[in-house]
């Protein structure tokens, strides 16, 4: 049977959306995998685009509420940033809650190329903790150089 994660955020605009992608990217099938925010905003521009870097197409994720996960029951629930592990409600259909503090790569204010540049540190960030953390089990996970 699948793991079922949920990865918060507080718009489900970037670190959870490329979180989620991440762990389909990874782990395949191994993985039942969402992601939403305690706000709805869209997904930016420039975490589909470092995510379209590896091969990874987010240009069709939407960005959801966590209202519609309330009930569901999940594995794991994993926060990525701050303020959501601060304002989301307690999941108490969880069997685990964890917290990734993940730097907000949207909060950089700069050119298109620092903004990229903090989107991809976040990016290798979560990478890392998915693969240690997550699919350290999966022998056959794709591989990727981070640019």
């Amino acid at each position: 049977m699948d793991k079922k994660i949920l990865f918060l955020c507080t718009h489900n605009s970037a670190r959870s959306q490329m979180a989620e992608g991440l762990v389909r990217h990874l782990a395949g099938d191994g993985f039942d995998v969402h992601s939403a925010g305690s706000v709805a905003t869209g997904v930016r521009p420039e975490a589909v685009a470092v995510m379209a870097e590896i091969g990874i197409d987010l240009s069709e994720h939407q960005s959801k509420t966590l209202d519609c996960y309330l009930y569901e029951p999940f594995d794991l629930v994993i926060t990525v940033c701050d303020r959501a592990r601060d304002a989301c409600p307690i999941f108490l259909n969880a069997g685990e809650l964890r917290h990734w503090s993940i730097a907000d790569p949207a909060a950089v204010r700069g050119s298109h190329a620092e903004r990229l540049a903090a989107f991809r540190l976040a990016r290798v960030d979560l990478e890392r903790r998915i693969r240690h953390e997550l699919v350290e089990s999966v022998t056959d996970a794709p591989s990727y150089q981070s640019k």
